[in-house]
């Protein structure tokens, strides 16, 4: 019997590679400033020997999501695919030695090397991400061990990983899975230009597999085709039993039902921006895995969001949960 995981994550299992640079850096190696860029393998190597002082962890976004809620102290897996090699086994060992599950081991059988982001991050905080999606992309139904997503009570699936046929097939098997079980499914919607790419997909299974879905104010208007965010919004909770939009920096938006509540921001100037949506889904998922209301679940998101954004790297540094006491949201 698989033991229970009060969450299972599953998506693009990659190693953030980071360093910081300057601006004349990013211009000198033909890097765009502050976005996500795909790079294919030949390009990848070139900026992985760019970086000078790298540091190396675990990433991904639901992988940082996943670390967060182990932080937390819930009890948690992550599903995805990396090669055997150097980086794949970082990967592994990191999240064991975190407390999260890894039950897929590395693979000698994947075609690509494992999956890696290079992310420049500049003086100002801005972080220029360079990704080369590698073999955690590739993950499809075949990887999908569903004893681990039934012994769920909430599964969380990358927005990212559904850019492929592949991926999209896993996550459908993974959702039903989990649902059989009793468990609820939601997703991060990622990246308005993936949700472009796959709008008609993605809205599918946010009507038909969703029970709560993240996304920002962009991700929700590229869903629905519309500038009006409330319009958005209101086709979404149309579609979704709960939904969460956050808005950088502005109030975050919850609507479960007739139920809405706004989640005020304290602002704090970013050290580094990275992991920041992730850690809020982090803190989210814990309020509802424990059982708290929309507005603590959603403050407690923004708590874990501005812990991570007041340092380098993409996973929470402090203990969050003494934030959340000190806050006296627990």
């Amino acid at each position: 019997m698989t033991k229970r995981f009060d969450v299972v994550g599953l998506g693009n299992a990659m190693v953030d590679v980071l360093t910081q640079c300057d601006d004349d850096f990013l211009d000198w190696m033909g890097i765009e400033k502050g976005i996500m860029q795909l790079v294919d393998r030949e390009r990848g190597e070139t900026l992985y020997a760019s970086m000078k002082e790298r540091v190396q962890a675990p990433g991904g976004s639901v992988g940082n999501t996943i670390a967060g809620l182990g932080n937390l102290g819930l009890r948690t897996a992550f599903v995805g695919k990396v090669k055997d090699d150097a980086l794949g086994r970082f990967y592994a060992k990191s999240l064991e030695a975190e407390g999260t599950a890894f039950p897929n081991p590395p693979s000698a059988a994947a075609d690509l090397p494992t999956s890696r982001s290079m992310i420049f991050v500049t003086g100002d905080g801005e972080r220029s991400m360079n990704t080369y999606l590698g073999a955690g992309a590739d993950f499809g139904p075949e990887d999908l061990d569903e004893e681990v997503v039934r012994a769920a009570d909430y599964l969380f699936l990358e927005g990212y990983l559904f850019d492929k046929d592949q991926g999209k097939a896993a996550f459908l098997k993974a959702a039903e899975a989990c649902h059989r079980a009793g468990g609820k499914a939601g997703i991060s919607l990622s990246d308005p230009f993936c949700v472009d790419r796959h709008r008609a997909d993605f809205r599918r299974l946010v009507h038909d597999q969703m029970d709560y879905v993240i996304g920002n104010q962009h991700e929700w208007c590229s869903l629905y085709q519309t500038e009006d965010l409330e319009a958005a919004l209101a086709e979404a909770k149309a579609d979704c039993p709960l939904i969460v939009c956050t808005r950088s920096g502005a109030d975050v938006v919850v609507i479960r039902g007739a139920e809405r509540v706004e989640v005020p921001v304290h602002r704090v100037v970013p050290v580094d921006a990275t992991g920041a949506g992730d850690q809020f889904a982090a803190g989210f998922l814990y309020g509802l895995a424990t059982g708290q209301g929309l507005q603590t679940a959603g403050r407690m998101g923004c708590i874990a969001a501005a812990e991570v954004i007041s340092h380098f790297g993409p996973r929470p540094e402090q203990d969050v949960k003494a934030l959340f006491r000190a806050d006296g949201v627990i």
